[in-house]
């Protein structure tokens, strides 16, 4: 092989099915060692597939190259260290995380129950931090590592009925942040993904209006496949300089995400009263707030 990933050794959680399952053959096709971790589930998290992992691991050893399978749950914190362990006694190393995992508990935010909120973070949130912290001590140790985490524009500008999973994907852009910071000393990177393709996690959009069946059509044409090579981009060496970063794939276009930085200010010499904000802010500040709109109204034109 002559790859971009020559060499390296990457685990994908979440990796046998819809865009994991692509990530991880498509970066065992640059080169990479890949762990393809996943339990198997359905889109809500029950027990579906077991085998889905060894599935995806065996197709990659078919085509010549190197992959081994992982059943164990990330959101156990000692079954994230035993898949970050079984990469290093396999192949000798880790070199890569990424962090596609997922399930949905979608809900309307007066009906959403505790367990349906908690579910949600347990795996998207807590997930990525037992995987990403399971591997720190790794990279930290070889001075050199890449961490990719799935986002969403669901979380980065909205949606309907998905609190759970806009609060997980808002949380993982934090968490990415944090660790690119802490550990830029070590030549450790973590970068953002909000990845727009037709798989599981957006086959559940509701289609009850024309314009929900005409934006389902579009996302249909966004294949998974199209979002490895950014992925494989971001664990090479050629990506060295960039850490902290949101990006989005959405078939033939590559965005990067801008970051919350203050855009305006109001100033009294004297303090504020709430009288006071009542009187100036409204007017002052309008026309720069941030208006309620879900991603398909700011990201509205047709796939590239």
């Amino acid at each position: 092989m002559n790859g971009i990933l020559d060499g390296k050794v990457v685990i994908v959680t979440g990796g046998g099915q819809g865009v994991g399952k692509a990530i991880a053959e498509g970066l065992a096709a640059e080169g990479a060692k890949v762990v393809v971790n996943d339990i198997g589930v359905t889109l809500t998290g029950e027990a579906e597939n077991a085998s889905v992992a060894e599935e995806v691991a065996g197709a990659i050893r078919a085509r010549g190259g190197e992959a081994v399978s992982s059943t164990e749950s990330i959101v156990d914190w000692d079954a994230a260290q035993s898949i970050v362990q079984s990469a290093v006694d396999q192949f000798g190393r880790v070199d890569m995380v990424v962090n596609n995992a997922g399930i949905l508990r979608d809900a309307i935010f007066h009906r959403m129950e505790p367990d349906q909120f908690r579910a949600v973070l347990e795996v998207h949130l807590f997930g990525s931090f037992n995987i990403s912290r399971a591997a720190a001590p790794h990279f930290k140790a070889q001075q050199a590592g890449s961490l990719v985490h799935m986002t969403s524009t669901a979380g980065l500008i909205g949606n309907f009925g998905q609190a759970n999973y806009m609060a997980a994907k808002m949380g993982i852009v934090g968490l990415s942040r944090a660790i690119a910071m802490d550990m830029q000393r070590f030549n450790v990177r973590s970068n953002c993904i909000a990845p727009f393709a037709w798989s599981r996690m957006v086959g559940s959009i509701p289609t009850e209006t024309e314009a929900d069946r005409d934006r389902v059509a579009k996302l249909k044409r966004m294949t998974p496949e199209k979002i490895t090579p950014l992925v494989a981009f971001l664990g090479s060496d050629a990506a060295a300089e960039i850490s902290g970063q949101i990006f989005s794939v959405r078939n033939n276009e590559v965005y990067l995400f801008n970051q919350p930085r203050p855009i305006r200010t109001l100033h009294s010499g004297s303090g504020w009263t709430a009288k006071a904000l009542a009187e100036i802010l409204p007017g002052a500040l309008k026309t720069s707030l941030t208006p309620l709109e879900r991603s398909a109204d700011v990201i509205s034109w047709d796939p590239v």
